[in-house]
């Protein structure tokens, strides 16, 4: 087991400092392929997540892939229902969707991530997710 208690299959990586302004909690980041599809491994501690956030991209770029690999997560899109991510959930987020993604409050949660390749891909960081939002997801039962 890991030290911190979140077996997973691939590298927890490094604290993501560099991105640290943009997450609520403790967040990891393990780059895995670099490359014109870089893919990393993202992971969140319990009750992390990341600020609203949209991908651009033109050409067919900017659209984000996350399988989850490990723990317990939510994705959401705005407007939208959030979504479950347990190991083998996939999700695509279509280029130009504000959406944000992280670990449910009491589980560990990773990802892998990576963005289709195109022109004009760009990444633009919005508000973090409120405190009141996050703390209305469903605790227990079919949807937390």
């Amino acid at each position: 087991m890991a030290a911190n208690g979140f077996d997973q299959i691939f590298p927890l990586g490094e604290k993501n400092d560099a991105f640290a302004q943009y997450f609520i909690g403790q967040s990891y980041l393990a780059p895995l392929a670099p490359g014109s599809v870089p893919v990393s491994n993202v992971s969140f501690e319990p009750g992390c997540r990341n600020n609203w956030h949209i991908h651009h991209g033109t050409a067919g770029g900017g659209d984000q892939v996350l399988l989850c690999t490990a723990g317990s997560g939510w994705y959401q899109a705005e407007g939208e229902d959030p979504v479950s991510m347990e190991p083998g959930t996939v999700v695509r987020v279509l280029a130009g969707t504000k959406h944000w993604h992280g670990a449910k409050a009491d589980s560990w949660f990773s990802h892998l991530a990576f963005i289709t390749p195109g022109e004009n891909v760009s990444n633009e960081w919005l508000e973090p997710v409120t405190e009141k939002a996050y703390g209305e997801l469903p605790k227990n039962g079919a949807n937390a």
